[in-house]
């Protein structure tokens, strides 16, 4: 009896299965539209696919993630296009269900988190939901780790400056 070889297809549906509710979870907080964040995540795993890269890939979470980044701020490159070609100033944001209790308080975080940007949901989302370290952010992000003070500024231009 002769094994099967893993066909490309299959670990791209493992790696779907492992981590695509997380990475949709990341886009749509980068991306603020439901719509948008499946859309992110299918290009990146389609991308996969067409590639041929999978077998690289069956335990590289920090390169889905970063495939993910890389789409999300693609997308909302254009969509800044767009909306300057279209002279359209209205911001396309989901509107996210809560089975809160609270509902004002969680609407009023929901303002809040829509007011930072796509960089600082990003450090929001990575640390809060996922349980990231800022440095583990930093790397993941590009973003320098520490500055004078050994401070990690979590708000790019807007870190407060060490006394």
């Amino acid at each position: 009896m002769t094994e099967r070889a893993v066909e490309p297809h299959d670990i791209v549906v493992s790696l779907y299965d492992r981590y695509g509710a997380s990475l949709y979870r990341y886009a749509l907080m980068l991306l603020t539209d439901h719509a948008a964040a499946e859309d992110a995540v299918h290009e990146v795993f389609t991308s996969i696919l067409r590639s041929g890269v999978t077998a690289r890939l069956e335990a590289d979470e920090r390169y889905l993630r970063r495939a993910i980044r890389n789409e999300c701020f693609s997308m909302l490159k254009q969509r800044a296009k767009r909306r300057q070609m279209q002279g359209d100033p209205d911001a396309i944001l989901e509107r996210i269900a809560s089975a809160d209790s609270r509902p004002d308080e969680r609407l009023g975080l929901e303002r809040g988190i829509r007011l930072l940007t796509p960089e600082q949901r990003e450090t929001v989302h990575l640390h809060v939901f996922e349980g990231l370290t800022f440095n583990e952010i930093a790397a993941i992000s590009g973003r320098v780790t520490q500055y004078r003070g050994g401070a990690v500024p979590i708000c790019p231009g807007k870190a407060a400056k060490p006394a």
